[in-house]
């Protein structure tokens, strides 16, 4: 009896796994238009960058073609606009981070208290994150920072001083202020979520055992947002490090390169000097320079999860 059931098992095995081949075979086909989709979307246009930065490859002059190496690196690298491109582009990013994150907790923890009107304040506090780019560039530049008819010009007549061209003499911080301005919302309704996603019982715990405010902040409150400050600084370097429509709008990455950034170096070279191998070049570049930043970032964030889930 125990033979013949082994032999029907034994006899039913073939026609099992003929019916997973087919299957892993249908995955496969419905897999493939993804698969096609990021090979074209992503993968083609990398390798064709890294062929165009090791050519010689300018519009304005056709006829001079040809493989160069690693020549465009080395201009590259040579340019007084690369380096300082570099340190803005870094400049930038951290400011922001530091202005959307710190901004982001405190507002969160305001608006985590009820008091009147709090549905249209918070309204008002997500509004700039909907704003085009191009749209609050121009806001800031002609509305406020103008220094004729801007309402901070406005506000400094007011008190008897001389307005302020801020965008000719703080160009830098013009721009921070502005980024800043759209993604401190974008921070906020993320850490406003991870708030309120704990647990009121511990509140009233340490209450109980008479934690201050500024214990209950510093050792309950900020903890419990570690994790959502990490995704909200991964995300918000992603989008920083590509920064371009603000400056484009408002200083054209001047005064001189003041406010010159990786991604407008890009487009000036690619755009403006039509020298497609040199901008490819420094699309590369940036490629590098985010892989390494985000690889930091997801490091940080990993290890900042794994320490939450040990204890």
């Amino acid at each position: 009896m125990p033979s013949s059931a082994h032999t029907a098992l034994r006899a039913d095995a073939p026609p099992a796994q003929a019916a997973r081949g087919p299957g892993r075979w249908t995955q496969r086909w419905l897999m493939s238009p993804a698969v096609l989709s990021l090979l074209l979307w992503s993968v083609v246009p990398l390798l064709m960058t890294i062929w165009f930065s090791l050519i010689r490859y300018n519009l304005l002059s056709p006829d001079q073609t040809g493989f160069v190496g690693l020549d465009n690196y080395r201009f590259m690298w040579s340019d007084p606009s690369f380096f300082p491109s570099i340190f803005n582009t870094l400049v930038l990013t951290v400011s922001v981070l530091l202005i959307s994150v710190v901004g982001g907790v405190l507002l969160a923890v305001l608006f985590d208290q009820e008091f009147p009107g709090r549905g249209v304040a918070r309204l008002l506090v997500i509004a700039p994150f909907f704003v085009m780019p191009t749209v609050s560039a121009l806001i800031w530049k002609n509305m406020l920072l103008h220094p004729v008819y801007g309402l901070f010009a406005a506000a400094l007549h007011a008190v008897g001083l001389q307005p302020v061209d801020w965008l000719g003499e703080y160009p830098m911080f013009s721009i921070i202020l502005i980024v800043s301005w759209q993604w401190l919302p974008f921070a906020f309704l993320i850490l406003l979520t991870a708030i309120q996603s704990l647990d009121p019982e511990q509140k009233e715990a340490a209450q109980i055992d008479g934690a201050g405010p500024f214990s209950m902040f510093f050792y309950i409150v900020l903890p419990h947002l570690k994790r959502a400050i990490g995704v909200v600084v991964m995300i918000e370097t992603i989008f920083l490090l590509s920064i371009f429509a603000e400056i484009y709008t408002t200083t054209s990455g001047g005064p001189g390169t003041a406010t010159t950034t990786l991604s407008f170096l890009i487009y000036s070279l690619g755009l403006q000097q039509f020298d497609v191998g040199m901008a490819s070049t420094g699309g590369i570049l940036a490629v590098l320079l985010a892989n390494i930043v985000s690889v930091f970032l997801v490091r940080m964030l990993a290890n900042n999860l794994k320490g939450e889930n040990e204890r």
